[in-house]
């Protein structure tokens, strides 16, 4: 078994709360992606107590409270579990390929709030501290919802995607503004602008299949794109707003993809 963490890995970490809920990453796997959560329970006591109890195996690699400290839970050279059951680019072994931040807020069971100020710039400082010492590219710090849509919709849509990457953390491009005149496509639709959806969104990571309808499958997929990069309204729905953001942020990627026309 992994020792349980001994010191930081970073000089931004307050304290140190060992998880025993910790493996070794499968051979040859290193850090590549930086998965952001929300802890979705009242206060960060309570998350503490969670990610480190061997009957509810979860943990993290780290937790920034609402004050800004950071406490870390399990040392970046061990496996979290934070991801469960996940998909980014081909990768399903996440926890493996991946360092889990926790991020304290009561989530929409218990009273979705804003996150505060502290706790953004205490995230964006430890995010980019991350990063820097693995190399993680922008497109890999994703969120629990993008690598697990319908089963996850955290960090949320109040999260700072925008302000993050504007301090050099991930990938973004503003948003298409929303026309409310604008419907969207019914569910069963088989159109261009279907293939279109389905093939950016394989490209850049998501789990669907480039081809068929815009079922409900497809509709939780579009979700949780829509929950990270075109937060106003994260509804599923396929309109001309999400299709343009998409296609921009694809784009801006510098993705190759034969099944993108």
């Amino acid at each position: 078994m992994t020792d349980l963490i001994a010191r930081p890995d970073s000089a931004l970490v307050s304290s140190l709360h060992p998880s025993p809920n910790i493996e070794p990453r499968k051979p040859g796997m290193r850090p590549s992606m930086l998965i952001l959560h929300y802890t979705g329970l009242p206060n960060v006591d309570r998350a503490l107590d969670v990610l480190s109890r061997p009957d509810c195996k979860v943990s993290c690699h780290y937790v920034v409270d609402e004050d800004g400290r950071v406490i870390q839970m399990v040392a970046e050279e061990a496996r979290a579990w934070h991801a469960g059951v996940s998909y980014w680019a081909g990768e399903t072994d996440i926890n493996s390929a991946s360092i889990g931040i926790e991020i304290q807020n009561p989530g929409h069971v218990l009273g979705y709030t804003d996150f505060p100020s502290v706790q953004m710039r205490a995230v964006m400082a430890l995010a980019r501290d991350i990063i820097a010492r693995h190399a993680i590219e922008g497109r890999h710090v994703l969120a629990h919802s993008d690598v697990a849509p319908g089963r996850k919709i955290d960090p949320g849509e109040k999260f700072g995607w925008g302000w993050l990457a504007d301090h050099g953390v991930g990938h973004w491009v503003a948003p298409a503004p929303i026309d409310e005149s604008d419907p969207g496509l019914t569910l069963g639709a088989r159109c261009e602008e279907v293939h279109r959806v389905r093939a950016l969104l394989a490209a850049y990571g998501y789990k669907i299949d480039p081809q068929g309808a815009y079922d409900a499958d497809m509709q939780t997929v579009v979700k949780a794109f829509q929950l990270h990069f075109r937060q106003a309204r994260p509804d599923g729905r396929l309109d001309r707003s999400t299709l343009d953001t998409l296609t921009r942020l694809v784009d801006a990627s510098g993705l190759k993809d034969d099944r993108i026309a």
